[in-house]
């Protein structure tokens, strides 16, 4: 199998440089080398390389700033896919790309299936079920992998910034009502490649299992019960806080407003996706409690 990966440094895309190579010749590239702002330069890439399989992890996900910036959102979001999904459908390649719970409006009380129909709130929102709705119509294989509430030991992400204000904060105060699970870029890469793998053994039957999956840890918290769970588990593992998990205090999203709107409700069923690809997602605290161990080890929390 080659594969053309877009996105290396990000998050997913570290992750996915390791769990893409058992499966065969990867390609791993950069913004250097895949740079979605010059869409019609990714043809010409895809060309040279006539991959497989195109990963794409790479993506505009500066949520707030997006709602200023709309134009360079939408050429990453929307159209970078829209050419990436022209030429997988031109050389025959499965073409993987991930999008987000931000798709929803987050009204619905239970969990998000992939039929349910979507209103994005914000910028962010948009352009990637735009870019979504531009890979259906090309007709490439694909897999659209919906996920939410991602984080890594490598770059950003709300439990490091939560290690990092406890430090110096005695309170902290965190949006308690907004929901999703918390979701590793190691278990999104894994996820990944084991579906790859099931697509190579099932050769051309696989074809009946192109479309959109939801895919992201089990079970749901909220910020606020999510950063108290991250504090605790640090001072499990001998981290000194100024603020332990007893002082991260509930507020509501109003009282913490942001440029975009974030949907309460991003809870995503995933059973379709554990049904056709034969797997089991662990519990979101499984992979948060590896990135704690992980951040101590390192004598970071």
């Amino acid at each position: 199998m080659k594969i053309l990966l877009l996105g290396k440094d990000g998050q997913v895309g570290w992750e996915l440089q390791r769990a893409l190579a058992p499966l065969g010749a990867v390609r791993a590239c950069g913004r250097a080398e895949a740079d979605l702002s010059d869409p019609e330069s990714l043809r010409v890439l895809v060309r040279s390389e006539a991959p497989d399989v195109i990963v794409n992890a790479a993506a505009y996900t500066a949520v707030d700033r997006a709602e200023s910036d709309a134009l360079a959102a939408q050429t990453c979001n929307e159209l970078a896919p829209g050419v990436l999904a022209e030429e997988a459908a031109a050389c025959g390649a499965w073409l993987v790309h991930y999008s987000t719970d931000y798709v929803f409006d987050g009204t619905k009380d239970s969990a998000w299936v992939e039929t349910d129909a979507a209103n994005p709130l914000s910028v962010y929102g948009r352009t990637k079920y735009e870019g979504e709705q531009r890979i259906r119509a090309s007709g490439a294989r694909h897999l659209i992998l919906r996920t939410s509430w991602v984080f890594a030991a490598r770059g950003g992400n709300f439990a490091k910034t939560m290690l990092r204000l406890a430090k110096e904060r005695e309170t902290l105060n965190v949006v308690a009502d907004q929901h999703g699970a918390p979701t590793g870029a190691e278990l999104l890469a894994d996820a990944t490649a084991l579906a790859l793998h099931r697509l190579a053994w099932l050769g051309k039957d696989a074809d009946e299992l192109s479309g959109t999956y939801h895919l992201a840890a089990a079970g749901s918290t909220t910020w606020h019960a999510y950063g108290r769970h991250v504090l605790a588990q640090a001072q499990a593992h001998g981290a000194i806080l100024k603020a332990g998990p007893e002082a991260v205090l509930p507020i509501a999203s109003s009282a913490y407003p942001t440029s975009a709107l974030r949907p309460a409700n991003s809870r995503l069923d995933c059973s379709k996706f554990c049904a056709q690809f034969g797997l089991a997602l662990p519990d979101w605290r499984h992979h948060v409690d590896r990135l704690i161990a992980e951040l101590s080890a390192q004598g970071n929390p």
